[in-house]
């Protein structure tokens, strides 16, 4: 099979906030901005790879979620555990310090790991662990 990943999905709860993360601090172009019912998709990517990108949606929007299961999803968004994405870069430092500028809450930053390879971790404005892993 020849396969490739077109999109994949973040949830998020503040649209704004997620462009301001997406869009301004990775400099992600917006390829998409969708609003149904007072909800909003959005999808970005990295402009030199038109052919993957990541919706940004709202994370309860299925009408067969249960109010039970959105306080649950809310809750794994605020811990950080509900969503994540590993992003990559030959510039990690840059990379870094541009997200710690930014304010962005780190949780972790650049180090090598036992496992081979040199990251760092941050949370999106939703709560999504961002790993960046350094290209070598």
């Amino acid at each position: 099979m020849d396969l490739s990943i077109r999109h994949s999905f973040l949830p998020h709860n503040d649209p704004d906030a997620a462009l301001a993360f997406y869009r301004d601090i990775l400099g992600f172009e917006v390829r998409n901005d969708v609003g149904y019912a007072g909800m909003r998709w959005i999808t970005v990517g990295p402009a030199n790879q038109p052919g993957t990108s990541i919706v940004l949606h709202p994370p309860a929007a299925d009408p067969g979620v249960t109010d039970d299961e959105r306080r649950v999803i809310a809750e794994m968004m605020a811990k950080g555990t509900y969503g994540m994405i590993v992003l990559a870069t030959k510039d990690l430092d840059g990379a870094f310090e541009r997200l710690q500028a930014s304010g962005a809450e780190v949780v972790q930053e650049p180090i090598e790991q036992p496992y081979g390879v040199r990251d760092c971790a941050v949370r999106d404005a939703a709560g999504n662990m961002v790993r960046i892993q350094e290209l070598r």
